[in-house]
């Protein structure tokens, strides 16, 4: 099959292929570089004499920082554009490595992580989703599952890239490379690999506000999908963290729990490769409800397999699945009641409760995890999937009300 009926099979022609491209580089390149405590907290902790934990609330930070910016930039992205806000959150970003760079305690290392949440906010995934929405509208469901396939992968391009540096530079001077990183890779391709915004886009844009949102997009509408992706992100962000944990609480050896965990990945890239290969065939509800029953099979299958090495590679590959799919959705569901008037003010508005549910659920699930025990953690999992399920069984039979299909 030809390059050009390829991309026309997945449902993408060529303007939207390129921007693609480039934002899959310039998003691994984004939250590749954020993995950093990952590979040298260690480090960081000692050379700042800090403890560990506190090297890892810098991320904490950087998510709570990134849903705090995601409402204020709604208007940004809509005058201007999600291209120009894409570039100054390089230059934030840039300025953030340098401050941490520098950082020689708890003061500056925080603020540092406040400075890398504010780039990231304009610059990383919502950004990233808005300006694909910008150039493809509701067409734009491929093409996003096309980018999180690929930046599924930036731990893997980036965890070896950052042991590397730190062997060499240090981690401060790692730093400093991630920050030219964002000066000399992320900047040239926002500027000159994005469209730029046809003049008078941003008038019409914004004369048309009054109909922006679709019928079916009331406040309730909002809130309905606000629950139902903050439910599964909770699980979603919570469980990355937690897993080899738990599944050590399930009985398994420290390099059993590893080796079962690390399979998780390649399951979750496979969910995502397969939604993508749908060629845009099933809208973000119908994927989230699809993945969303695969969750409670999976919780209860490890409940009641009680640390049975079946029943946890039972539960790895269905919740993998599952979660893989749902993070295709999570991102999608908005086009399914917003166009490209409405899409960047909702995205923005969700990403608030996102990024702090992603802040806080590690230390939620970990904190039941180690006083009441691994099944306490799968039955608040198992009912916060459930109440997703319904969320989206509610938001589907809205869609089908205004006439929506699942395939617009």
């Amino acid at each position: 099959m030809a390059v050009a009926d390829r991309v026309r099979f997945l449902g993408m022609d060529r303007q939207i292929a390129g921007v693609l491209l480039v934002l899959a580089i310039a998003q691994v390149f984004g939250w590749g570089t954020l993995g950093l405590p990952a590979i040298v907290g260690n480090r960081i902790a000692a050379d700042l004499h800090i403890a560990l934990p506190m090297v890892f609330a810098g991320t904490s930070t950087l998510y709570v920082t990134m849903g705090l910016c995601g409402p204020l930039l709604a208007e940004p992205f809509r005058r201007a554009g999600a291209r120009r806000v894409m570039m100054i959150g390089s230059l934030v970003a840039a300025l953030g490595f340098v401050v941490l760079a520098c950082a020689h305690g708890a003061v500056l290392y925080f603020m540092a992580w406040t400075i890398l949440g504010a780039g990231g906010s304009a610059a990383l995934s919502t950004a990233a989703y808005i300006m694909l929405n910008e150039v493809a509208g509701r067409n734009a469901k491929g093409a996003i599952g096309a980018l999180m396939l690929v930046t599924g992968l930036s731990s893997s391009v980036f965890w070896p890239t950052t042991a590397f540096l730190a062997e060499v530079l240090g981690w401060r001077g790692t730093c400093l490379v991630y920050a030219a990183a964002m000066l000399l890779v992320c900047l040239p391709l926002y500027a000159f690999g994005l469209p730029r915004r046809a003049a008078g886009k941003a008038e019409a844009t914004s004369a048309s506000d009054s109909s922006a949102a679709l019928p079916a997009a009331g406040k309730g509408t909002f809130i309905l999908v606000v629950a139902a992706i903050g439910l599964n992100a909770f699980v979603s962000f919570g469980f990355s963290a937690v897993l080899v944990e738990l599944l050590k609480a399930q009985g398994l050896s420290a390099a059993e729990a590893v080796a079962f965990g690390s399979m998780l990945g390649v399951v979750q890239v496979s969910a995502r490769a397969i939604d993508f290969l749908g060629g845009g065939r099933w809208d973000g509800i119908t994927t989230g409800l699809v993945a969303g029953t695969l969750l409670p099979v999976a919780m209860l299958i490890l409940i009641a397999g009680h640390g049975s090495h079946w029943a946890i590679a039972a539960f790895i590959l269905i919740y993998g699945l599952g979660s893989g799919a749902l993070a295709v959705a999570r991102a999608t569901i908005p086009l399914v009641f917003y166009d490209k008037g409405a899409f960047a003010k909702a995205s923005s508005h969700i990403a608030l409760p996102m990024n702090l549910i992603s802040a806080a659920s590690p230390p939620v699930l970990a904190s039941l995890l180690t006083r009441v025990g691994s099944n306490a953690v799968l039955e608040l999992a198992f009912a916060c999937s459930v109440g997703a399920l319904v969320m989206l069984a509610i938001l589907g039979r809205r869609r089908r009300e205004v006439g929506i299909t699942a395939t617009s």
